[in-house]
């Protein structure tokens, strides 16, 4: 199969096509190469328009949601990041293509080990792995310029946003079956917080599935499987 062909038609109708205009998060989704982070039984629908299993009970998002989450975060050269939930390692590769630093944590060891060979063997050295649970973040290197969450709690965790710098953005999927991806800007008076739209990731486990039930939203602009 002519991966690159499929890449840059991805990217074309999923990504430009839809509205994202970051063109630091454009070349990063024409760089990566998506299909290295999908199990082999999914490599002929890497790049379609759908999220995918990964093993575990997990899946590789949605090429959309990877570029719109990336853009929302507003990060460049000079930015240190976290992410919670590695993966499949696909949109940490994406970020650390527009970041100075990545910082990315995984509760499911087995998921954490195979993002790391993956990663490794694309040649990233700015990406930083551990296998823990997320909903700490990773005190010890903040704070960051953004916070990106690909699971989603009940309620947007106290732990992130105090490991965030003045001025820096969560993105953050919150609620139980229904969703909303929030962005939440940390100013010095507290934060600012942003719906965007309806999402559906799979629940944070964890510290975050014994937080009591989070906010609820009775009307949503759109869905993205």
């Amino acid at each position: 199969m002519d991966w690159e062909s499929e890449r840059e038609r991805m990217v074309k109708i999923q990504i430009i096509g839809r509205g994202i205009k970051d063109e630091r998060v454009i070349e990063a989704m024409f760089k990566v190469p998506r299909h290295l982070f999908v199990p082999d039984e999914m490599k002929a629908h890497s790049y379609a328009d759908t999220p995918l299993p990964i093993g575990e009970g997990q899946t590789i998002s949605q090429p959309y949601i990877v570029a719109l989450m990336t853009e929302l975060l507003r990060i460049g050269p000079q930015s240190k990041v976290l992410e919670i939930g590695t993966g499949s390692g696909y949109q940490t590769a994406i970020l650390a293509e527009i970041a100075r630093e990545v910082y990315t944590v995984e509760i499911i060891e087995p998921l954490h080990k195979r993002a790391v060979e993956t990663l490794k063997s694309l040649g990233y050295t700015n990406i930083h792995a551990k296998c823990g649970d997320g909903y700490f973040g990773w005190e010890e290197h903040a704070p960051y310029d953004g916070i990106m969450v690909t699971a989603a709690p009940k309620k947007i965790p106290e732990t992130l946003i105090k490991q965030l710098r003045v001025g820096g953005r969560l993105v953050i999927p919150v609620g139980e079956f229904y969703q909303d991806l929030i962005v939440v800007t940390k100013t010095e008076r507290g934060t600012i917080q942003e719906s965007v739209t309806g999402v559906r990731f799979v629940p944070m486990t964890g510290e975050a599935e014994r937080e009591p039930e989070g906010m609820k939203r009775e009307s949503r602009r759109s869905w993205w499987f």
